[in-house]
């Protein structure tokens, strides 16, 4: 039979831990634990956490579910849903706040903010992400999610986020679920149509950034810049 949360020692129990050691000596599920508070017959808060990381295989996969498929789970149910909900939300803003700081100008930094979790998608996602003057990051808005068709992905539904929040300048982001993020045919197409309709605009498309996986990357990078590669 599986020890309660309360029959570990003190030292190893999560909350405890945290108050004497910090969050950086916990685990993660013993993080989500903390969240979590309960578990299941069978299977104390920390089991259950490690539970729910092997059935989505990362922390970032299970961020990426949403509160009704978290709130199905055996052991979960609506209220501790929303609060790990809450917690990864809350994680995503700091991460964005610290990029808010410094100009995101070089596709490394795209990559870095963006790469963690769009590389893990199994659909495609655009986004557009809108700079200031200073290249400074607005916000980002995601445009559409599946395949990347073009009606979905036209030049007036990429550019209606950065007229509407005043951005200077934008870099469009999309990944690739294979994890190769060499351009396609349909990915050049529109580059090209949007490169031209910002150009009327008067606002700078930067760069488009190409998301795929290091281990799928011919060149080892896990992303493809245009303006990296002179195409833009």
């Amino acid at each position: 039979m599986s020890l309660t949360i309360h029959d570990l020692a003190p030292g190893e129990r999560p909350r405890e831990k945290l108050m004497e050691r910090g969050a950086s000596a916990l685990s993660d599920p013993e993080l989500l634990a903390i969240l979590l508070r309960t578990g299941i017959q069978g299977a104390n808060a920390i089991e259950l956490a490690r539970q729910l990381l092997q059935r989505y295989g990362s922390l970032g996969g299970l961020s990426r579910c949403s509160v009704a498929e978290i709130a199905g789970i055996k052991g979960i149910g609506p209220a501790k849903a929303v609060q790990l909900a809450a917690a990864f939300g809350l994680g995503a803003r700091l991460a964005r706040e610290a990029f808010a700081r410094a100009p995101l100008d070089d596709p490394e930094a795209v990559y870095a903010l963006l790469g963690p979790e769009m590389r893990a998608l199994n659909k495609e996602s655009l986004r557009v992400v809108l700079l200031d003057t200073r290249y400074r990051l607005i916000r980002i808005e995601e445009v559409s999610l599946g395949s990347l068709d073009e009606s979905v992905a036209h030049p007036r539904e990429i550019l209606r986020p950065a007229l509407i929040y005043s951005a200077y300048a934008f870099i469009l982001a999309h990944n690739h679920p294979s994890g190769d993020p060499t351009p396609s045919t349909a990915d050049h197409r529109l580059t090209q149509r949007l490169r031209d309709a910002a150009k009327l605009l008067m606002i700078d498309f930067h760069d488009h950034i190409i998301i795929g996986s290091p281990d799928a990357d011919p060149c080892g990078n896990g992303f493809v810049s245009y303006r990296q590669q002179h195409l833009l």
